[in-house]
């Protein structure tokens, strides 16, 4: 069983709730062990964190209002993707570092590593922008209704 859906979202602190509360819905629907769902949840939340953030198009006075969420649910694994119209990771700025462990900001892309098996951070081909997905192998419920086979 393969679940796949995909949100366009407006870069507002609203809409990261919104991203967490519909994978942990899907997750709990589809079997998956909740410990697994919430990783995921935390690293889809610091994933968006980012894009509403850094988000915007700096050459157009960051008027970029929207990035894209998909998440794929197929057989052991579930990938999800983060999408947004930023400056992208070129920039030194931009350039994913390692904050102290007393910081309040800037752990998000570390706390994703540690939370998933595979992680890509990078750019968008052409249009610019940054993009960050990241992997984890499903464990699943006892007699889970969409179980991998």
């Amino acid at each position: 069983m393969s679940i796949w859906w995909s949100l366009h979202l407006r870069r507002e602190a609203a809409s990261v709730p919104l991203a967490r509360r519909l994978l942990l819905g899907t997750m709990e629907t589809a079997g998956v062990d909740p410990d697994v769902s919430y990783d995921l949840s935390v690293a889809l939340s610091e994933a968006c964190a980012n894009a509403v953030e850094h988000g915007g198009d700096a050459d157009r006075g960051g008027s970029s209002e929207a990035y894209r969420v998909t998440a794929y649910l197929d057989g052991e694994k579930c990938r999800i993707e983060v999408a947004d119209s930023g400056p992208g990771f070129g920039r030194p700025d931009r350039a994913p570092r390692r904050a102290p462990s007393e910081a309040e900001h800037g752990r998000g892309l570390c706390l994703i590593q540690e939370l998933a098996d595979h992680v890509h951070i990078g750019n968008k081909p052409g249009r610019g922008g940054a993009v960050v997905s990241f992997d984890k192998i499903l464990k699943w419920k006892k007699d889970a209704p969409l179980m991998a086979v």
